[in-house]
């Protein structure tokens, strides 16, 4: 039997997985890793291990991950087991930043530097005294600023907008980004001095797919957060699981989280069921989109397009029926159908990646 990227998991290491999945909240606290991380798998102990060791020094470091990998969690991981844990950790969303405010944002201005500056601002870097600077999304930092960014970094010092003076700043960096860097630089949109500078220290944090064994206490983790608490839905069936794990999240930890909060708000039950996923807009199986010369059953293009007007609707069941001019109650039957994984067509799947009762889910 195997699941997903086609890892091997024997019967015993699946209902084990599936045992995970109905921890309480005192054994899932004791689960997590640093900073609240949470994850059993190899590939989450190796970046556990190294948040140990490089939580000690004052090194730039670098977070290279898809979106939804969790890289401000693993920045506040190693700011919260680091030697400066008892400081501020500033975060500074670099896609956010306006333009023509941008610098004086980081940077700090003194009064009257610029029509409307009443009074002197301090900057976001020196607002991080002697804690923690963390610039996520640092592929998105403006051209035209980098070289002032690059000096802060190497000189450690500022000078704000209107100011001759120059200002000590103490603040570790980490930054952060989805993109390749690399690619940036031979671009002409990334210095490569700046990037050297950042990646003193580099960790590539794994996709989801990578470390699906994690699944099952990501989702007791989620349905603890989730829950009402007049309602509580503190487990999951093991069938709702399997497709859970049989699916590759390309949105990672936050697209499942995403999907378990849909799940957990559409559910009546105690128990997280497979009817209560069919609801949430995400694929069961993730297959390849096929090349033009492919032949596609006539059963499965149905279900290609029944989910793609689900997604293109974001989840609005009345929309997604009229753009396929079909009934919602077809829609919903259909839908239905395709979770319970028992459909004949279903075995047609390029994704064979789990069994259920010799059906190929």
């Amino acid at each position: 039997m195997t699941i997903g990227l086609g890892l091997p998991f024997s019967k015993r290491k699946l209902e084990k997985l599936l045992d995970l999945a109905h921890l309480s909240r005192a054994e899932l606290s004791s689960q997590a890793g640093f900073g609240g991380l949470i994850g059993e798998s190899a590939p989450m102990r190796r970046l556990c291990e190294l948040i140990g060791r490089i939580s000690q020094c004052t090194s730039p470091v670098l977070l290279i991950g898809e979106t939804g990998t969790g890289k401000e969690v693993v920045a506040r991981a190693i700011h919260s087991t680091g030697t400066r844990r008892g400081k501020t950790l500033v975060p500074i969303d670099c896609s956010a930043l306006t333009t023509t405010l941008v610098e004086s944002e980081l940077f700090g201005h003194v009064q009257g530097a610029f029509t409307g500056a009443d009074h002197s601002k301090l900057g976001l870097l020196q607002s991080a005294n002697k804690g923690t600077i963390f610039l996520d999304e640092i592929g998105e930092f403006p051209l035209f600023l980098q070289p002032k960014l690059l000096r802060a970094l190497q000189e450690k010092e500022i000078r704000p907008v209107g100011s001759t003076e120059r200002i000590p700043i103490d603040g570790r960096v980490i930054a952060a980004t989805n993109r390749d860097l690399e690619a940036g630089v031979r671009a002409g949109t990334f210095r490569q001095d700046l990037y050297f500078r950042l990646k003193v220290i580099q960790i590539t944090l794994p996709a989801l797919r990578q470390h699906k064994a994690d699944i099952p206490l990501l989702v007791a983790h989620f349905l603890e957060k989730f829950s009402d608490p007049v309602q509580p839905v503190h487990v999951i069936s093991d069938d709702a699981l399997r497709r859970l794990m049989a699916y590759d999240w390309p949105g990672n930890v936050r697209e499942l989280e995403n999907t378990i909060e849909c799940a957990v708000a559409l559910s009546s039950d105690s128990v997280l069921t497979v009817d209560d996923l069919a609801s949430v807009s995400y694929h069961a199986s993730a297959p390849h989109p096929p090349d033009g010369n492919e032949i596609v059953p006539l059963q499965e293009t149905e279900r290609r397009a029944v989910l793609r007007a689900v997604r293109a609707t974001k989840g609005d069941k009345v929309a997604a029926a009229h753009l396929l001019a079909i009934g919602k109650s077809t829609l919903y039957r259909k839908l239905k159908e395709y979770a319970t994984g028992l459909k004949p067509m279903e075995t047609w799947t390029q994704d064979r990646s789990i069994r259920h009762n010799g059906t190929e889910l």
